[in-house]
């Protein structure tokens, strides 16, 4: 990496999002605690992953990174903007510098427009009025995302697109004003399991060409091999584990961390008798989260009267910061 490379991208800062419940006719409910206290730093054309179940709180915090979400508490600072006080036209030049990749690529296509309109919606509104640079930038990011021969794709309407052409559209869409940052929300979970490679290859392949900062947020372990540099683990609205790829892949430390890697489903025969469930029970309410370590009530290794009373902080354990009592 090169010396800026190496400069943070964007920073969160003890994030909490919350989200008040309102009981109708009685006022206020309560707080969806999504995101409590997430910290952590994306370098310049760093790669990380965002782990963990549904309802964890990870597109919570994606949202929020985005801008469409305000913290309640802390601050999310991309390189020297702190993004939770940014609001109108100061917003809109902030969300140029981001790409975004939905996870469903036929609902976040317009079906009245075809790919030429698509991909140019972008630059008209960030202000590149002159046609022949828009064809221009249009015929450029298609050949990059592969949708060639480019001729053959530009008139055509998202439902003419398979489910993998359709998702390399929302990708050129994505890139298009030449992000410093792209944000992957679960972006192969929709697609057929042949072609699911074939999108993160491409990915992978813009994220060097580009040297793009990308945050892959997925459920699935399994993927994250292929496309991270450093995963972050999600549980019940905090980030239990953080720690390189291939360290987290082949020695987590979290036990919620390992029961995920167990559940994983591996195509390898001679693994099928070592396939275990997660720990019995339910991720906790993010309305009343339990007291102490949110996972004690499903954890098999946890430390009676420490767990269930003191919330842990980070740990270092090898190369690893975890969230867990057993690293004291």
């Amino acid at each position: 990496m090169t010396d800026k490379q190496r400069d943070v991208l964007l920073s969160i800062q003890d994030l909490h999002v919350w989200f008040e419940l309102k009981r109708f006719g009685f006022g206020h409910a309560g707080y969806v605690k999504a995101v409590d206290g997430v910290t952590f730093d994306l370098h310049y054309g760093e790669t990380i992953a965002i782990v963990g179940e549904s309802g964890c709180g990870k597109t919570s915090l994606m949202k929020t990174i985005l801008g469409l979400n305000k913290p309640t508490k802390g601050k999310v600072i991309f390189e020297d903007l702190d993004v939770g006080a940014l609001r109108g036209e100061a917003l809109r030049q902030y969300r140029a510098h981001i790409g975004y990749v939905q996870q469903d690529p036929f609902g976040a296509l317009a079906p009245f427009m075809n790919v030429q309109r698509i991909l140019e919606e972008p630059l008209i509104i960030n202000g590149i009025k002159d046609p022949a640079e828009r064809e221009r930038r249009v015929r450029k990011v298609m050949e990059d995302v592969k949708l060639t021969p480019v001729d053959d794709f530009l008139h055509k309407f998202p439902h003419m697109l398979s489910g993998g052409q359709q998702q390399r559209v929302v990708i050129a869409r994505a890139i298009i004003l030449e992000p410093k940052l792209v944000v992957a929300d679960e972006p192969v979970s929709m697609l057929d399991a042949s072609v699911r490679v074939e999108i993160l290859k491409l990915l992978r392949g813009l994220q060097e060409k580009y040297k793009l900062a990308v945050i892959y947020i997925t459920h699935d372990l399994s993927t994250v091999r292929y496309f991270s540099e450093r995963v972050f683990v999600m549980y019940a609205g905090n980030v239990v584990e953080k720690a390189p790829v291939n360290s987290i892949v082949h020695a987590p430390k979290h036990p919620y961390t390992a029961a995920l890697m167990d559940a994983t489903s591996d195509p390898d025969a001679n693994n099928a008798l070592q396939f275990r469930e997660l720990p019995p029970g339910e991720p906790p309410s993010l309305v009343n989260p339990p007291s102490g370590c949110r996972f004690h009530p499903r954890c098999p290794k946890r430390i009676e009267n420490l767990c269930e009373v003191e919330e842990p902080h980070d740990l270092q354990a090898d190369d690893h910061l975890v969230a867990c009592w057993l690293y004291k």
